[in-house]
Order: C-alpha cells, then structure tokens, then sequence
C-alpha cells in the first residue's frame, strides 16, 4: 500500500477552510499514487477547540463536515473530528471510505499536563480499532495513545497510524522519533506518525511527520515548518527521508512560523514594535521579516535623552538591512512634559524608577497609537530570562498584542542572531549589536549587569527554577552561589503578576510561563 501523510496547517473554528484543506491535499495524496491518506488529529476543527468543545452547535458543525467530506472523497481518509455521543465528548479519528463514515475510533489516553487539558472537554475512549486498507492490518490510534508502553493495539496490527497534534519544543521531533523507534517494537509494526502544522497562539506545531518500521527505524521523515505530503510505500519501504534541522535554524523557524500564523490567523497584515538598537528588537525584526515580509513590517525608534548614539545609529542600520518600514519618533520632550506635571508630587524625592518606567510607557503608548491608526499588530520583545525576573515595565515595554521571544531565553538571543547572520552570509544585525553590554537605556550609564548575574548564570539558574521546578537548595547544590539564587528566585516570584498582564508568546520550550506554568500570585511559599 501506498500511503501518504498530510501534514497540514489547519484553523481552530474554521471548519469550512479545513475541509477544503482536506480535499485539497486528499486531491494530492490521490496524484501521488496513495491508496489511503491520514491527516492530524482533529483536523476537522483545529487543535485545540478549547472551549467551543463545549457548544452543541459547533460540534454539530463538526459532524456535518465530516459526513461531507465522507460522500465524496476518492481514497480511504482518516480525518479526526470532535465526537459528541449523547452527554460525552470524545477525541475521534474516523475512516471515511467508500462514500460513508465507515469506522471511529474514540482516543484512550487523554493528556492533562502541561499545555493540554483534555480531560477538561473529552471522555476516554475504550476499545482498540483495526481496520483493512489494501491488504493491510491497520490499527487506529490517536497521538498520546502511543506516547507510552502498554497499549492494546488489537491483535496483528501490521501498521500503526498516529494522526497527532504535538506541539513543539526545542529537540521535541528527535525526541518522537526515539520514543517512537521503541513502540514500534512494542508492537511488532509500523508506526505512521502525521503531526499538525502551523502556529495557533501560544503554541506552535513543527510537522516532522515519520515512518518509523517493526525494527525501529526512521524510514520517512517530513519536513519541520512546513505543509507537506510524506508518501510511504509499504511494501518496498520506500519514502523520503528529509533532513532534521541544527538547534539554531529549529528553533528559529518555530519563531518565524508561529509569528507569521498568528498574524495572519488574525487578521494582521503588518507589525510594528520599538526598535531600540538591543539585541532583543534586532532579532524580533529579523523574525518579523523573514515571517512577514520586508513591507509588512514597521521598526519605531524612540530614542530619549539616555540613549546612546551607537544603539541610534545600529536601529537604523538594521531597518536599512532588512529593508523595513523605519520611523524615529524621540521621546525626550514628551519626558520633559512628563516630569513637569509630576513635579508637585514628586516634589523632594530623587529620580529613580518611577522616572525610568515612564520613559518605557511614553513608547508604550507610541507604539499603541501607531497600531490604533494603522490596524498594525504591536509586537513586544522582552525575552524569557527578563520576563522572569520581571525585567520589564508593565504598559511601557510589555505593551503589545504578541510577544515574539517570550520563551527565549537571552542567551539563545544571541545564538539566534549570529546564526542568522551567518545563515545569510552577511551582517543583518551589526556585530557592535551583539557585542554592546546589554542596558535599558533608562538612565546614565545603565547596563543590566548592575542589577542580575551574566546572563549565562541568570539563564542557566531560571532554567532550573522556572523549568525543572527545583528548589533554591537545589539549585545551590548544582553549584550556584546561594546569594544569587535566592535573589533571583525572589524576582521570580514577585513578578508573576506582571506575567499574568503579558501578551501571549510562541511557546519553544517544555515550560513556558502561561499555559504551562502555572504558579499563583497570592502565594506566600518560598523554597
């Protein structure tokens, strides 16, 4: 048998587009040869519905499409679609033959972890499904029920398909493949794993669909980032095997893919956020573009009293080098109008952050004006070891409606940027960029060393902290100072409100402030 895995790149709700998607592409898999055609989980209505799970006409819409889709398709589909039986939900992957819906098969192993609420809006299915496709023993599974040992897969799978919906994380596709390459064993079959694509919100999903044989090995592989259709020959074992991608161009592209759908998923044509001359707004404008195109993309630079010449001119160099939109807007005479209306008040105490986060709030609301007028979509670029430690001023710097490097840690910043710089051959970003201390900008002679650790240390620290949930003494014993670590668990911790005010952002790792971590801010535990 021929068969082709379509991973592609539906829309929560948009139950009209992801048919026609799905026609589209079974259109394909039938011009390549394929007898049978499996497309991600819930492909029907996007993954996840969320709550629209919870309203009977959405999944009476369900229902309709899928019958729709049944009548007239000219191979063997398997297309999943949200099940609704009376009072339960179920997560189901339906085999549409022959002009009718011919078998469901309700997913068993629900994940609530994490990003995933499943047991929120489904009930686990009870019962293995095989089923004959050209000869071939097909048993029917649906994404976690194959994530671990124990399954009962039905008696004498030959091939095991896994539509999915698993959402990326840096090195989660190797990780697949090596989970995988143990099940299959498991089994005594074949595994096909077709994985959705595209960005839907915070989370992004990486495609790396793959063939993995009864022995365990990687025989098909589909692109990362990218709609395709992986055709596998089961009798030969004959199918493409495309390259995995280095860490950098990874995670990278996870940016570029869940700025560009979360745009254009809602509505936004152009972006526009402040481009200070820092490293962060250098790789947000680097993303944006490659993402958005050069003529979509709008670079502010708000440059005040404190601002350097150097980070003024390096702006401006980097809009001219990506050959974006540029506009310079100085805010020092706003800081001045600012400052005499606060006089009274502020009358007998020094300047100190009061005067600092104003300066951020004034570009805030440029930034904010500009989107208002124009219908820009504002993006902010604080990263994740900042966002940790609350290194960001609510209404000023955090103002937008996307924050592109939220789950980027400051080192992976510049990773990212030297990669990108190297991957076209030239210096989109000026090197002066990557190699200036890292500051605000706030006051005199600031750098962000007078208040946190090299950023190797804050990094590695927030990582154990934020990411591995390990105690301050824990994170001591790895050989950190305990001074700092409890000063920087300190941060984290008061910061949680403001993180409860930031925009959503492109999740890339295995714990992501938002939908993954989930820490109160009432909260008087400390440890």
């Amino acid at each position: 048998m021929r068969l082709a895995l379509a991973q592609v790149n539906p829309t929560v709700g948009d139950i009209d587009g992801n048919v026609a998607l799905v026609r589209d592409w079974t259109a394909h898999a039938t011009d390549a040869g394929a007898q049978a055609v499996v497309f991600p989980e819930l492909v029907v209505t996007g993954y996840l519905p969320e709550d629209l799970l919870l309203r009977r006409p959405f999944l009476a819409a369900a229902r309709e499409a899928l019958d729709s889709l049944a009548a007239d398709l000219p191979i063997a589909a398997f297309v999943g679609y949200p099940e609704r039986d009376g009072e339960d939900i179920f997560n189901t992957l339906a085999l549409l033959r022959g002009g009718i819906v011919e078998t469901l098969y309700r997913k068993r192993r629900l994940p609530n972890y994490g990003v995933f609420d499943e047991r929120r809006y489904f009930t686990p299915g009870d019962a293995p499904a095989i089923v004959d496709v050209d000869g071939l023993r097909v048993g029917l599974t649906v994404c976690e029920d194959l994530w671990y040992a124990g399954l009962d897969s039905g008696d004498g799978a030959d091939l095991l398909v896994n539509p999915s919906a698993s959402p990326y994380y840096q090195g989660k596709g190797v990780e697949r493949e090596r989970m995988f390459g143990e099940r299959a064993p498991e089994h005594g079959a074949a595994i096909a794993f077709c994985n959705l694509l595209g960005g839907q919100d915070e989370l992004v999903f990486d495609g790396h669909s793959v063939v993995v044989n009864s022995a365990g090995e990687v025989v098909a592989r589909g692109p990362q980032f990218e709609e395709a259709l992986l055709v596998y020959d089961t009798d030969s074992g004959a199918g493409e095997v495309a390259p995995v991608l280095s860490t950098e161009e990874e995670l990278y592209s996870a940016l570029v893919l869940g700025l560009r759908d979360y745009a254009g998923k809602n509505g936004f044509e152009h972006v526009v956020f402040g481009l200070s001359g820092g490293i962060d707004s250098a790789l947000v404008a680097l993303v944006a573009a490659d993402a958005l195109g050069a003529e979509n993309v709008t670079c502010v630079s708000m440059p005040s009293q404190f601002s350097s010449e150097g980070t003024r001119s390096d702006a401006k160099q980097i809009a001219e080098n990506l050959g974006v939109h540029y506009l310079e807007l100085p805010i020092e005479g706003a800081m001045t109008h600012y400052e005499e209306l606060l006089a009274g008040p502020f009358a007998g105490r020094e300047p100190d952050l009061a005067e600092e986060n104003l300066q951020a709030r004034i570009r805030g609301n440029l930034v904010m004006a500009l989107s208002n007028k124009f219908g820009w979509l504002v993006l902010t670029t604080g990263n994740k070891s900042e966002m940790s430690v609350g290194y960001a001023t609510l209404y000023g710097d955090m103002a937008g409606g996307f924050a592109v490097l939220k789950d980027v840690f400051k080192g992976s910043v510049y990773r990212l940027t030297e990669w990108r710089n190297a991957d076209e051959g030239r210096a989109l970003v000026p090197v002066s960029v990557i190699e200036r201390p890292p500051s605000a900008e706030l006051r005199a002679d600031q750098l962000d060393s007078e208040s946190l650790p090299d950023y190797d240390t804050l990094d590695e620290i927030l990582r154990l902290y934020v990411e591995e949930d390990l105690s301050a003494a824990e994170v001591v014993e790895r050989g950190f100072e305990r001074e700092v670590v409890e000063k920087i668990i300190a941060m984290v911790d008061r910061a949680e409100y403001k993180r409860r005010q930031a925009p959503p952002g492109i999740r890339v790792s295995n714990k992501a402030f938002g939908r993954d971590r989930r820490v109160p801010i009432t909260n008087r535990w400390s440890g």
